[in-house]
Parts: structure tokens; sequence; C-alpha cells
């Protein structure tokens, strides 16, 4: 099946009771078994839910993976990747990654005897010098939170595997439509399914895509065990938002590339970060391993007072000032105060991402609308 096909079939089969053509919500948290240890494949909810399992198997077969995993958030998905470690061992990420990650390394694992380096991915030589034989973990971010910078996913996987370390690559920015990272190489894809998946602002949710079986139970155990796992409300709300990605993506992807253009022929505006740009210095590697450039993006003007930036930010009627991207909405941000603000200031400008740095999440609006909006608030 192409992948416009996968969308609106992957996982769907009709209720077997009533022919239902969608996945009926499972709202219960326990099943009646014929006899002790006999029952019709559910035990208990936290375990499996005949919703959730219908779309784990929907987000395999889009992210060309043989098992999928869901969580109650994009965190909750990263958290259970981190818990595969053990004290002592070693994760290599990259330095612009979204703040929400960055807080779960530094501030929850590191207290438990996992150390973290964060190197600029953009280099390879610099992933090299700080593998040593405890790095276990690769963590890839790629198109990264705020800055668009491109990570190479076949060459670090590639490398990774010649090492024996195991890659995970969040997906999130890109989303299957523009990018699948198992087809490069990468062990583990992770989406925030709150973003670009479910697309409309109304579901918090994770999930996890491999082809390992060992690694697919090592998971699943972390993810029983655990815990933290979504509703079946909440699943069946990704489950309809995946039906449509490809048709909002196209939308993402078109007005992205409009917006981006208006913004760097701005006479206010000094930078844009969008790896669509032919000058952008991974775009080489993004056309080689995405389909597309998508709708995230950020900007910087001339005059780089914060204050002219949050005048920016809370003069649009359109984009809505809020955290979170990938909605049928346009949304602006404000990273260093908003999703990144758990990152310390020092390290945030060391890595590039100033005070007055805007993030844009461009929504599927009429694109002349989203432009006269972007004019009217920056003057």
């Amino acid at each position: 099946m192409k992948f416009a096909t996968k969308l609106i079939h992957a996982g769907m089969e009709p209720d077997p009771s009533t022919g239902a053509i969608m996945v009926p919500i499972y709202q219960t948290s326990t099943y009646v078994q014929e006899a002790p240890g006999k029952n019709k494949g559910y035990e208990y909810a936290r375990s499996q839910n005949p919703t959730r399992k219908a779309l784990e198997n929907a987000l395999a077969i889009i992210e060309n993976g043989k098992y999928a995993l869901c969580f109650s958030s994009g965190v909750a998905a990263s958290d259970a990747v981190i818990k595969l470690l053990q004290p002592g061992d070693e994760v290599i990420a990259g330095n612009d990654l979204y703040g929400g990650t960055y807080r779960l390394f530094t501030k929850v694992f590191e207290k438990f005897g996992i150390r973290f380096h964060f190197v600029n991915m953009k280099d390879a030589e610099s992933i090299k010098t700080s593998v040593s034989n405890k790095t276990k973990l690769i963590w890839m971010e790629t198109p990264t939170n705020p800055l668009m910078n491109i990570v190479d996913i076949e060459s670090i996987s590639s490398y990774a595997k010649q090492k024996n370390i195991l890659t995970c690559v969040d997906n999130t920015f890109a989303s299957p439509y523009l990018q699948n990272p198992l087809n490069l190489g990468a062990d583990i894809v992770l989406h925030s399914a709150t973003k670009y998946l479910g697309g409309h602002s109304d579901a918090i949710h994770g999930c996890l895509a491999m082809n390992n079986a060992e690694l697919r139970e090592k998971l699943y155990f972390i993810q029983k065990s655990c815990g933290a796992v979504p509703g079946p409300q909440d699943c069946f709300l990704i489950l309809r938002g995946l039906k449509t990605l490809h048709v909002r993506m196209e939308r993402h992807c078109e007005n992205g590339e409009k917006i981006a253009a208006f913004l760097r022929n701005h006479r206010k505006v000094a930078k844009v970060y969008w790896c669509g740009f032919a000058d952008h210095p991974g775009y080489d590697v993004a056309k080689k391993q995405m389909r597309g450039f998508g709708g995230m993006m950020s900007f910087e003007l001339k005059n780089q007072s914060v204050d002219e930036a949050k005048r920016v930010l809370s003069s649009t009627k359109l984009f809505s000032l809020a955290e979170s991207l990938g909605g049928v909405e346009s949304l602006i941000n404000h990273p260093a105060t908003m999703t990144h603000a758990s990152i310390p200031r020092e390290e945030r400008i060391k890595n590039g991402l100033s005070d007055s740095l805007i993030r844009l999440s461009i929504g599927i609006e009429d694109a002349d609308d989203l432009t006269e909006d972007l004019e009217q608030a920056i003057g």
C-alpha cells in the first residue's frame, strides 16, 4: 500500500460484533475471563486495550516497523526508552533538543546514575569523540527543536551499529509523512503523537515504533510495569487524526514554504531557520532523508530585544500564542520562556537559541491570511 492508503486502512478492521467501520472506544478497565488464565487476549487495561492495540498496529505500519507501543505522552515514551538503561550507562544527545527531553534527562535520570553528553550532532566527529565503552544510546532529534538543524540519521545509525549502540530518533517534527527513521537504520522511532499524528490539539499521546522483537518485549514490559499508558479515548482520537495526516502535511509543507520565503524577505527579519532553504547547512541531508521540509520554523528579528519579540508574540490574530505544535491551527511560541525554559540560559545561548527567537508552527489555514497576520504583527 502507498502511504495515503496505509493511513486510512492500517490497523482498521471492522468491529466483528457490529461491523462498525471505526474502531470502538473500549472504555473498560478489566475483561471477564472464561477460567483462570483463559481469556480472549485481554486481561487488564493497563496491559492491553483493543483500541490501543489497533492504534499500535497502525503506527507500526505507517513507520514501516513491525511493532509499536503507545504511551500517555511523548515524554512518557522518552521515559520508557531511558529505562532500558542501567546506572553508569551514558547517552549522547543533541545540544539542540526539546526542553522537556533535556529536563527529563538532566533533572530525573541523572539522579539515577545515567550520564548525558549533549553534542553538536551536525558534526559526526563530535559524536565519535564522545563515545566510550559506557555509551549505550544515541538520541537524535531531526529537524531539531527549535533551530531546525538536521541530523544525518543513516550515517549516525550505521556508526552506532558498528559500536553496538542503540539509536532512538524523535520524529515528531517531521512525522512519518516526511521521514521514516527505521528505514535509515534507527532502532527506535519516537513521536509526541500530540502533535502532527493527532493533528487537532485535542489529545496528549506518545508512541514508539521498532523492528526488533526483543526490544519490543523490553519496552512492553516497561510500558506495562510503569503504567504510563494512554486511555482509549485518546487512542481513538489519534487513530482519527492519522486518517488525514497526508492531506494535512501537504498543506503544512505548502504553507511552510510560503511563510518561510515571506519571512526571509521581510525588512525587519534578520534570520529564518527552516531546513527547506537551499543554503541551509543541513539541506542536502534533509533532501536525502526527508520527502519535504514541513511547517516548523523559527526566526529572529533585526531588533533582537526581548521586548520587541514579545510585542510580536502578543500581536498576532491568527497565530495563537501557545506551546505545542503540529495542529491544524497556526501557533507562535517563545522558546526561551516556554518550551525550552527548563534549559539553563547559558546553555541555550551557547547552542544558538537566543532570548529573542520566535518559533512558528504553520497550520493549514490560507497562507495569504497567515502572511498578513505576521505582517501586521511584525509591523
